[in-house]
């Protein structure tokens, strides 16, 4: 029996799914985590063979100690994952030194997390990307501002998500950013693309071949979701387009992944710019784990499939024995709080009670890029999902 040790399985709250159809496929799932095992749901504890409570999963000892707990008690691991971009470091140290060889190595970090290691590999594969310069003084900066012009883009080199990402102006706002900075950290400045996020969402096979594909595009910049707290919405697509499937497949191959659920992120220009024309598809970051949130349970409304089995058939037999059945939009939108909407919770419910699949609150840990209160609803036209877009954001 094949051993695989789950880091996090409790959060996000659906990767628990990911655990079921491991232990459905015959491995032996065995779980570590900062959670108490009685705060496990029921259904993830029935999915573990073994639970491993630490104190802190920033703690690398602590976490370290608990595979070394799981070799002594069942033998070689043959899999570690947390399909989570925040423990992608501590996974690949991990992996390195128990010589968990079914994953990334701490070598390979350089490439699949810093976006200007990224840079190159875009290049191999053929995809343009913005020009970049990692952020030094005032003149260095000026100097490659020089060559792009305002605005440009801040954000840290390893970074997770849209936090601590500035929109630079003006010689004002880069001295700003300069002097508030964190030190400890190093930033890359990018050209500034007008565009929308599309994304490449893939689970690969051993030969980094895809065994499911689909994508999602996101009208408003994240960055700006953060920054302003408006509400969020994107949807994942009906169908994925032909231009952002090569792409996808490209970056695959030139970034040698194999065996894993990725998120490869793409802006398609809404005006020409000196990478490309309005329509062309140009780089934005790789994730190498499945996109975040909700996205796995949007993308089986999407598809009318099981993303959770395929990845798990992936693990145990390399291949995929879930078919895909009829697509549609599968539109998320999320609300703030503190806004007030022309359509009540009860309304809005009310008038999209066919198309509703999810209504939750949203977990505070993920609020902050995705609002207080989520829906999930499927669309078979555009035309449909923007109407419910209006009606969900339109304030009173």
């Amino acid at each position: 029996m094949k051993n695989f040790v789950f880091i996090s399985p409790n959060f996000p709250a659906n990767y628990q799914m990911f655990c079921r159809e491991l232990k459905a496929n015959g491995l032996r799932v065995l779980g570590i985590g900062d959670c108490p095992y009685d705060g496990l749901t029921q259904a993830l504890r029935e999915s573990l063979t073994e639970y491993y409570k630490v104190g802190s999963l920033e703690n690398y000892d602590e976490v370290y100690r608990a595979v070394a707990y799981f070799i002594s008690r069942y033998g070689r691991i043959d899999w570690l994952e947390s399909n989570n971009e925040y423990w992608l470091t501590h996974d690949a140290m991990l992996r390195t030194d128990f010589r968990i060889t079914s994953g990334w190595q701490t070598e390979d970090l350089r490439r699949i997390r810093y976006k200007s290691g990224m840079k190159e590999y875009y290049r191999r594969a053929g995809i343009p990307a913005a020009r970049w310069h990692i952020v030094d003084d005032f003149d260095g900066c000026m100097a490659f501002i020089r060559d792009t012009g305002w605005p440009v883009i801040a954000k840290p080199d390893d970074g997770v998500g849209a936090s601590d990402t500035h929109k630079l102006t003006c010689e004002e706002d880069l001295r700003a950013f300069l002097a508030g900075k964190r030190p400890e950290v190093s930033y890359i400045m990018e050209e500034f693309i007008t565009g929308r996020t599309i994304s490449y969402d893939a689970i690969l096979d051993s030969n980094g071949d895809p065994l499911f594909e689909t994508g999602n595009v996101t009208p408003m910049p994240i960055m700006d979701i953060v920054n302003n707290q408006d509400n969020t919405l994107f949807y994942i697509l009906k169908d994925l387009p032909d231009d952002v499937r090569a792409f996808g497949r490209a970056a695959a191959k030139s970034f040698g992944v194999r065996s894993r659920f990725v998120h490869f992120e793409f802006f398609r220009l809404t005006c020409d710019q000196p990478m490309g024309r309005a329509g062309d598809v140009v780089a934005l970051e790789v994730n190498m784990r499945p996109s975040g949130g909700y996205s796995p349970d949007m993308m089986n409304f999407a598809n009318s499939t099981d993303v959770y089995k395929i990845w798990a058939d992936m693990i145990a037999f390399d291949r995929s024995t879930k078919p895909e059945g009829e697509h549609y939009y599968c539109a998320f939108a999320g609300r703030r709080d503190k806004k007030h909407f022309a359509l009540s919770h009860e309304a809005l419910c009310a008038k999209y009670a066919e198309q509703l699949r999810m209504v939750e609150r949203t977990p505070e840990a993920l609020s902050g890029a995705m609002s207080d209160q989520m829906y999930l609803a499927v669309f078979p036209t555009e035309e449909e999902m923007f109407a419910y877009f209006d009606d969900v954001s339109r304030e009173a």
